[in-house]
C-alpha cells in the first residue's frame, strides 16, 4: 500500500518540499515518528551494522547502517538536550516505587530506603590518530526489591550526579526514610553525590570491594603459603563483618610484621591502613545488615555492563559526542518504567510544536 502526497518545487531557490510531511511527522520524508523510535531503539541495543538487519527481520524495514546511525545519534542529541534543559523524562503514568525493605531470613525491617549508585568504565575514544580511553560514568537509582531502576550516563560525574538528583525527585525517592549510596572506593564519588543530594545521604562502601583489598594484602603477608593467606583474610573478614571498619582499623594497627619484612609488604600494609581509615565511616556493616540494607554494589556494576556492552564491542572506536549519545539512549532503554515510550512521545510532541 502506497501513500501519495503533493510535492512543491520552488524555481527561484530550487528547493522542494512536501507540506504533508510535517503533518505526518516524517523525518525529512524518510521515517515516521514510530519508525524513528524503533530505529533509535535498535541502534541503542545493537551495533549499527546489525541494527539494520534486525529491523529488516523484525519489522520489514530496509535501512542502511548509516541511516540507523544518523537516526540513533539524532535521538541521543534530543535526549541530552532534554537533560541539559534540566528536565527529566517523565512517564505519563509513573509507577509508584515501593521503598519498604524485603524480609530476610524470616526477619522484617522497619523503615524505608532508596538506593543510589555511581561507577565508571573506560570507553575507547578516538583522539588524533590513536585511541584515548575515557571514563564514562553510570549512575543508578533503584528500590530495595530492584523492581524499578533508572540508569543515567555521562563522561562528567558531576553532570551524572545532577541528573540523578532530578530523576530522584521525579521518581519520588524523597518519600524514603533513608537514601543510601552504594559505591566502590573511587575518588570523588562520595563528594559529588553529597553535593548533588545532601549530607543526609548514608554512604556504604561495597563490601566485596573491601574484600579484594584484604585478600591482596593477605597474599603479600603470606606469599609462600596460600592457606595462611586465606586464613588471614578470613580473620580480617570476621572483624569487618562483625565489628565494622573502625575496629578493623584498630586490628590492623596492632598487626606485627616480620622483622625482615620487605618494602613491598610494608607499603602494602600502609596502603591498606590508609584505605580502611579513609573509608571506615562507610564500613559499619553490622549496623547496615541490622537495618536490612544492601552492602554490595552489584546493581551498579551490572549497570556499567549494560551500558558498556553497547560501547565496548570488538573494534569499536568512538568520537566523544557519539559515545555520549549512545550511552544516554542505552541507559534510558534499560531503565524501564515506561521512560523510553515517554521520551518518544515527548519527541513527537516537540516536533509538532515546532510546526
Amino acid at each position: 500500500m502506497g501513500l501519495s502526497r503533493a510535492y512543491y518545487y520552488c524555481g527561484h531557490c530550487r528547493g522542494g518540499h512536501c507540506p504533508w510531511d510535517r503533518t505526518l511527522g516524517l523525518d525529512g520524508g524518510r521515517q515516521s515518528p514510530a519508525v524513528q523510535s524503533l530505529v533509535a531503539l535498535a541502534g541503542a541495543l545493537e551495533p549499527f551494522g546489525r541494527a539494520d538487519d534486525l529491523l529488516r527481520r523484525l519489522a520489514g524495514l530496509r535501512l542502511s547502517a548509516s541511516t540507523c546511525r544518523r537516526v540513533t545519534e539524532g535521538a541521543g542529541d534530543e535526549l541530552r538536550e532534554c537533560h541539559r534543559g534540566g528536565e527529566p523524562v517523565r512517564a505519563e503514568r509513573p509507577a509508584a516505587w515501593d521503598f519498604s525493605l524485603p524480609d530476610r531470613d524470616g526477619r522484617s525491617f522497619p523503615g524505608t530506603v532508596a538506593y543510589l549508585g555511581l561507577d565508571a568504565f573506560a570507553v575507547p575514544t578516538r583522539r588524533g590518530g590513536g585511541v584515548d580511553w575515557r571514563m564514562l560514568y553510570v549512575g543508578l537509582l533503584y528500590d530495595p526489591r530492584k523492581d524499578h531502576t533508572v540508569y543515567l550516563s555521562d563522561f562528567d560525574f558531576e553532570v551524572t550526579a545532577g541528573w540523578m538528583r532530578r530523576y530522584a525527585s521525579a521518581c519520588g525517592l524523597g518519600a524514603a526514610d533513608t537514601l543510601v549510596a552504594l559505591t566502590d572506593g573511587g575518588n570523588g564519588l562520595e563528594r559529588v553525590l553529597r553535593q548533588a543530594f545532601s549530607e543526609a545521604v548514608v554512604f556504604v562502601l561495597d563490601y566485596y570491594h573491601a574484600a579484594e583489598r584484604r585478600h591482596a594484602f593477605g597474599g603479600l603477608l603470606h606469599g609462600h603459603d596460600p592457606g595462611a593467606a586465606r586464613a588471614w583474610a578470613e580473620e580480617a573478614k570476621g572483624v569487618l563483618s562483625e565489628r565494622g571498619g573502625r575496629d578493623l582499623l584498630d586490628w590492623l594497627r596492632g598487626l606485627h610484621l616480620p622483622r625482615k619484612a620487605g618494602a613491598e609488604l610494608r607499603e602494602g600494609l600502609r596502603g591498606l591502613l590508609g584505605y580502611v581509615k579513609s573509608n571506615a565511616h562507610r564500613m559499619d556493616y553490622p549496623a547496615y545488615r541490622a537495618r536490612g540494607w544492601d552492602v554490595g554494589s552489584g546493581p551498579t556494576e551490572a549497570g556499567c555492563k549494560v551500558v558498556g556492552g553497547r560501547l565496548k564491542g570488538a573494534g569499536m572506536r568512538w568520537c566523544a559526542s557519539a559515545s555520549e549519545q549512545l550511552a544516554a539512549l542505552r541507559a534510558l532503554s534499560a531503565s524501564g518504567d515506561g521512560l523510553w515510550d515517554a521520551f518518544c512521545d515527548q519527541r513527537r510532541q516537540k516536533n509538532y510544536q515546532r510546526k
